[in-house]
């Protein structure tokens, strides 16, 4: 399958919106906080499949690049709080990252992960929570500092993780959906919900 990428931009009107809720608070962290809306592309690879906030690996492929993602705009400054909620809605392989918060050009960052049953780790670490088993909603919210790298990782609003990015002037950006770990497969069909993001 050839790889397919699709950029959309924040129309009038959700910007309208975004200054509206100016002083929105956000579900997590100390604020004041500021929504905005930022642009996004649509990330399809491999037997990757994204149809609006559905995200489908189709196949069972265990190499290769198999991915259905949203890459949303980078950032370079402020503290960045991500929100939104999955469920998987059917799960035959294992091991797909969900969300990413990741430095731009440099291929390295935090990588939220889920296993078969319901375990949700951070690639290449630790137990961050479970029961995120199929048919099950669960909120995510991240919060990350440009300027100190920390990141912070909570679950249906408690935080579970902490992390530090490392400092890059290229900035770093959110990604969310369904991606193959190199240990992974799918098939795996998540669907994402309440995207919404704050700025400080």
């Amino acid at each position: 399958m050839s790889k397919k990428t699709r950029v959309f931009f924040a129309g009038t009107f959700a910007s309208v919106v975004s200054l509206a809720a100016a002083t929105a608070q956000a579900q997590v962290g100390t604020g004041p906080w500021t929504s905005y809306s930022p642009s996004f592309s649509v990330q399809e690879r491999g037997c990757g499949d994204v149809a609006d906030l559905t995200f489908r690996l189709t196949c069972s492929t265990a190499s290769g690049d198999q991915r259905a993602e949203r890459r949303y705009a980078t950032y370079t400054s402020g503290t960045r709080q991500f929100q939104g909620s999955f469920r998987i809605s059917s799960m035959g392989g294992t091991r797909i990252s969900l969300k990413q918060t990741f430095r731009h050009e440099s291929g390295a960052g935090f990588m939220l992960a889920v296993e078969r049953g319901g375990r949700l780790y951070r690639v290449g670490g630790e137990t961050i929570a479970s029961g995120a088993t199929v048919g099950t909603t669960v909120r995510v919210n991240t919060v990350h500092s440009t300027s100190s790298g920390s990141h912070q990782c909570y679950i249906n609003g408690s935080q579970r993780h902490s992390y530090t990015l490392a400092k890059n002037g290229a900035g770093y950006y959110d990604k969310l959906g369904s991606y193959r770990t190199s240990s992974g497969q799918g098939p795996i069909t998540v669907v994402w919900s309440g995207i919404r993001f704050w700025r400080k």
